[in-house]
This record gives C-alpha cells, structure tokens and sequence, in this order.
C-alpha cells in the first residue's frame, strides 16, 4: 500500500496511464518546466497520444522500446509510405508525427527530415485502451523480439511454422480448453455420486485413453511413412520429413509415458481398494457443501485480481521518481536513496500475499469440512458452511493464515535465489558447484512441499480446536506421526487417483486435439497447440481436483483427532461417518492379513483408538 501510494503521489500514475514524451511532458495535460530540459514545460491538452518514431527498435536487455517519444492528437490509422502522406496526415488531423522542432511544412523540405521524423513506412497504429499510446495494428514487427526470446528454436522456419498453426487454430484451442473445463465439472460431478466405482472408471478409462492416443500416434506416422514421397514437390521434402521425425517422437513418448504408468498401476493395484470408502465420504461432503466446488474460481478470481494490482504497481515504480537527463539528451524517472529499493519488497509481497490467498482457500475448505465432520446431525448444519467458515477467517484466524504462508515465503525465496544464480551460472560453474546448488534446490524443494503439507494440517487443526498457528501445527505433526504408516497409505493412494483423474482429463482433451488437427497435414506445427491445451487442461483439472485433496485430507485429521480422544463408549461417541466406520473396518482386516497379525500393524493401529475398545 505504501509502494502503490508513494507511485501514484510522485506522479506515476499518470505517466503510466497518460504516457510522457521523450523531454518529461505527460500527454493530455499541462506540464511544468524541467531545469535544464529543452522542449519541456508545453500545454499537452489536445495531445493525448504518445507516438514512438520507430515503434518496432526494441532494446531487449532494458526491455524498452528504444525510440523517441512524441505527444500526438491522433494515431495513424493507416499506413503512411512518404513524407508526403505524414505532411498530409498532419495537415488534415492536426497531428504531427515528427519532432517539436519541425513544422509540418518543413518536413518535404528540410534535410534533417530523415532524423526528425517517423521511420518510413510508418505502420498503420490505434491507441492501446486506458494507456494512451499508439501501437502497431500489426506486430509483426515485434517478430524479431520473440525470436530473441526463444533460443531453443535454431531454425527461424520452425518458429515461423509453430506461431501460424497457433494462429490458424485459436478457435480449436478455445473450444478444447472450455472441454477441459467440462471434463473436470463432470468428473466432480462424478466423484460425488458415484465414488465407489470411480477408480475403476478412472483405472479402465485411463488405460483406452493412453492405449488409444499412442495407437493413433503410431497409425498416423506409418500412414506418413507409407505415403508415396514422389508427389511430393522438393520444396516440401523436407517439411515432409520434419513431420514424420515430429511422429515418430510424439508416439515414442506417448508409449513410455503408457508403460510407466502401466508399471505403477500395477504396483498400487492392491491398495486401490482402501480409498474408495474415503472417496464416497468425501464426496458426501461435496452433496452437503455444494459451493466447495466454485473455491477454485474465487480463489483464482482474488488472484488474479492481485496480480493486476501487484503489475500495476511495479509499472508505477517503473515510471516513479525525479526527471534525468541521459546520453542522449531525453528524460528518463529514476529514484535515488533507500527507496530504489523498493521493488525487492515488492517481489517479496508477490510471493507473500499470493500464498496468503491460497492459504486462505485452505483454512476455509478446512472450517467448512470440519463443521461437516463434527456435526452429528447433519440437518443441524449451518445454512452456508462455506460462509461460515470465511466469516471464522475473518474475525479469528487470518494472524494463523500470515503467519503460516510467510513460512512458505521463507522457504521459497532462497530457493528462487539459487534457481536465478544457477541460471546465470549456467555452462560456467564446475561439476562440484552445479551438483551443491542442484542438492540446495532440491532440498529447499522438499521442505517447502514438507511445510505446505504441515500447514495445511495445522489450519485443520486450528480449524477444530481454535488454537494458535504454532500449537495447531505442533498438535497435527503429531497426529500425523502417530499415524505415518496410515498417512503414507491412504493419502498416497488418494493422491494418485486424483493424479489419474487429471492425466485422464489431459489425455482426453489431447486426443480430441489430435483428432481436430488432423486436418492440419503440417504436424510440426501440432507441438504448440497441444502444449497450451494439454497445460490448459493440467491446470483447470488440477484447480477442481486439488479441493477435493485438501477434502481428503481434512477428513483423514478429523478422523484421527475422532479416534484418539473418542471410542465409541457414552459420552464419548464417535463423529465419523458410518461409511468411514466401515472403511477403518476393511483397512485392518487388510492389514491385518497382510501381515498376519504381527506387531508392526498393532503398532500402527493403536494410536488411532482411545481406549481398549477396538474401533
């Protein structure tokens, strides 16, 4: 708030939204003289445009447009081949492309026209809405900067080829992205009805969709292979070839990625059986508490709305400070002292507040839950637990959600700091350093997944027994380690299926991507499509599925706190679900069987009950 306020009472917020030219004057409004700056100081009320001399000379290590900047009263509509057509645009509209210094009927005539004035052709502009200034109608003049950016592409023909199949198929990937928003509203759908038979639909689902993407992966490069190369014209030869190379790797991968998960469905198959129970009590959670399921939007909203906020400040900060003359003789803002510093707080709100917000969605779907499972009758439940939740967050818990998501940032900042440094060092640093900072890297990893896993918990604590974040953490690391063997067993099984819930989305939405595209015989240019589809879809399945883990999980804390401090007897009655009952029932049965009654399962049962009385 400080940064922001400090931007806007500099003048930045103006700078940024109305634009300034090149000698500190800001567009649409009367300026005051600069000490020392030539052209500065002019009534700019009728020019509310800035205009750059060459729009497309772009300085990629400053990220900047590297021309000079001019207060216009209109943008050019159409493109302007001659000195001629800027005289009559200038003329007609009363706005004058080129610099102060020259007069519209000096520019056929003078000899410093060439360096005054707009390189030519000047591109057809319109003004950028709410920031006043004039851009290119077309970018392809900005091609050249994101060749710059993409190093992995040696041959410009590629990029060229992958950006036009993009183009030519914005309305495919639209219309697959809504279908991966579909998919996962369907699949919740699902998992709430008919959630004992769901991993099985999953499990079987899954592996005609993996064998169906990688059967027609495979069936079009032997249809590519097998087609006669002579009708094909030299120009396209090796455009031919970049498809069939571009087939063999998708189908090649495509049937790894098939066997590594046949490998582990294998290997889980046995444990497949204990979620089931946990998945229908958690989806009776979602029939009772229907608006768990638009969290993602509201979450996503508030984020979305900070970034906006967060990006609007750091251009305040990039146009804040006092006018400086530079080599050139233009004015660039910079700040001086202590508060060109200010930008590093900045990064740091970004992470801070970001993982506050997710940490707010956590301790609500923690509360919501909670009131669910402690609730023994559930007619009596709250009319909108989900309210009632936010409304506890408000008043009583947002110090725990501080605290616990400046943990995180602690975590995450070091580690973003040796990802930069191990960039940077990148092909520079020996085998002995790469290996320390890759092992740094990976642990700070670690423990941040270790800590985001923990506070969750600790939220869910905090949610049952209103304490503060340290106790409510310190109360479910102990929960959690008294309960290690049950935690691995059923969270990893839980997880996984929501893992194949979001594979099977992603698979589906990239297999109709295959078939939409097919009528693109160019299948280079299919890479791009699929990627921003198939991530589109990663992210959308795993907003919707990533509450119902959280779901998960509050159950399983609920569930333990009801077994240790409860067992069954009057007065001291259990909260859980029947459902539930019968799952710890199978569990042990299993357990037991498994390991014929030995110790190690006792062991592992025992902390779950209170008393003598088994569960």
């Amino acid at each position: 708030g400080f940064i922001c306020g400090f931007s806007v009472a500099t003048g930045a917020a103006a700078r940024l939204v109305s634009g300034y030219d090149s000698y500190g004057n800001i567009c649409g409004q009367k300026n005051a003289k600069l000490e020392a700056i030539p052209n500065s100081g002019m009534d700019y009320t009728h020019r509310k445009y800035v205009f750059f001399l060459d729009p497309c000379n772009l300085d990629l290590i400053n990220r900047k447009i590297k021309s000079v900047a001019l207060c216009v009263a209109a943008c050019p509509r159409q493109e302007l081949k001659t000195l001629s057509d800027v005289q009559k645009f200038a003329e007609i509209n009363g706005s004058a492309l080129c610099s102060y210094d020259l007069k519209p009927s000096e520019y056929t005539t003078s000899s410093k026209a060439s360096v005054l004035c707009p390189k030519l052709p000047v591109p057809a502009s319109a003004p950028i809405p709410f920031f006043h200034r004039c851009a290119p109608v077309n970018i392809s003049c900005y091609a050249k900067f994101a060749e710059a950016l993409i190093t992995f592409v040696s041959d410009n023909s590629v990029l060229h080829r992958l950006i036009s199949g993009v183009m030519t198929s914005k309305e495919i990937i639209l219309g697959l992205c809504l279908l991966s928003l579909v998919l996962s509203m369907i699949l919740m759908v699902i998992i709430r009805y008919i959630s004992r038979i769901l991993v099985w639909i999953l499990t079987i689902l899954l592996i005609l969709g993996s064998l169906g993407g990688t059967g027609v992966l495979w069936w079009l490069y032997a249809k590519q292979r097998k087609s006669p190369k002579e009708t094909v014209i030299p120009e396209q030869l090796q455009v031919a070839e970049d498809n069939l190379r571009a087939l063999l790797i998708y189908a090649i991968s495509a049937t790894v990625f098939t066997v590594i998960l046949f490998l582990i469905m294998l290997v889980m198959r046995k444990r497949v059986a204990l979620t089931i129970a946990l998945f229908h009590v958690a989806g009776k959670v979602f029939i009772h508490l229907p608006l768990l399921v638009f969290q993602p939007f509201w979450t996503f909203l508030a984020l979305v709305l900070f970034w906006v906020y967060w990006i609007m400040t750091l251009l305040f900060l990039g146009t804040t400070g006092s006018a400086v003359q530079n080599d050139q003789g233009f004015v660039e803002f910079k700040v001086s002292g202590p508060l060109q510093y200010m930008w590093w707080y900045h990064v740091v709100g970004l992470i801070w507040i970001s993982e506050f917000i997710l940490a707010c969605q956590q301790m609500t779907v923690a509360g919501a839950v909670v009131t669910y499972y402690f609730t023994r009758d559930k007619r009596n439940l709250p009319f909108t637990p989900i309210l009632a939740s936010v409304n506890r967050l408000i008043r009583y818990h947002l110090g725990t959600v501080a605290k616990g998501s400046f943990i995180i940032t602690l975590v995450k900042i070091p580690r973003m700091i040796l990802m930069y440094i191990h960039s940077q060092l990148k092909g520079k640093e020996n085998a002995c350093a790469r290996c320390v900072l890759k092992s740094c890297i990976c642990c700070l990893w670690c423990l941040e997944k270790c800590l985001n896993y923990l506070n969750q918990n600790a939220y869910t604590a905090t949610a049952i027994n209103s304490t503060n974040f340290c106790t409510s953490a310190k109360d479910a690391f102990v929960i959690l380690v008294e309960n290690a063997l049950r935690v691995a067993a059923i969270n990893t099984v839980g997880d996984f299926m929501l893992f194949l819930g979001k594979v099977l989305i992603v698979c589906s939405t990239g297999l109709a991507g295959i078939m939409l595209l097919n009528y693109q015989q160019d299948y280079t240019v299919w890479v791009l499509p699929l990627i921003i589809v198939c991530l589109f879809a990663f992210l959308v399945a795993h907003c919707f599925l990533s509450i119902y883990e959280m779901v998960v999980d509050v159950l399983f804390l609920c569930f333990a706190i009801d077994t240790k401090y409860n067992d069954g007897s009057p007065g001291r009655e259990f909260y859980m679900d029947k459902v539930l009952m019968e799952f710890v029932e199978n569990s042990r049965k299993a357990m037991k069987e498994a390991g014929k009654g030995g110790v190690a399962d006792a062991r592992e049962l025992k902390p779950m009950v209170g008393g003598d009385e088994e569960v």
